[in-house]
């Protein structure tokens, strides 16, 4: 059975750091790509960062780049999302999802499998 399982989420002030862990199972993790996005209230989704696991390449949205580093433990059958330099404007409900090896993050299609999700609030 294909879970993906988000943690790591909470509250912190601006300026601060999470770093938010997606746990895999049910699949071999080398044959894909694990994006992660983002949803804050009254807002579109978003895509923030995905990485193709096998040969590690990595994209990042504009909006996060320098501040995001996604990267992946394969013992683990974990993806995370380290994020530093947080603003008010990071809050959202975090998401990971998977897709076929070699996907963008604007291929938002091919993401068919999708975790829970988990919050991500900044104060100011």
């Amino acid at each position: 059975q294909v879970q993906l399982v988000e943690s790591g989420g909470g509250l912190v002030q601006s300026g601060g750091s999470l770093r938010l862990s997606c746990t895999t199972s049910g699949f071999i993790l080398d044959d894909y790509t694990i994006g992660w996005f983002r949803q804050a209230p009254g807002k579109e989704r978003e895509g923030v960062s995905c990485i193709s696991i096998s040969d590690g390449s990595t994209y990042y949205a504009d909006s996060v780049k320098g501040r995001l580093t996604i990267s992946r433990d394969n013992a683990k059958n974990t993806v995370y999302l380290q994020m530093n330099s947080l603003t008010p404007e990071d809050t959202a409900v975090y998401y990971c999802a998977r897709a076929p090896y070699g996907s963008l993050l604007d291929d938002t299609a091919r993401y068919h499998w999708w975790g829970q999700g988990t919050q991500v609030t900044v104060s100011s």
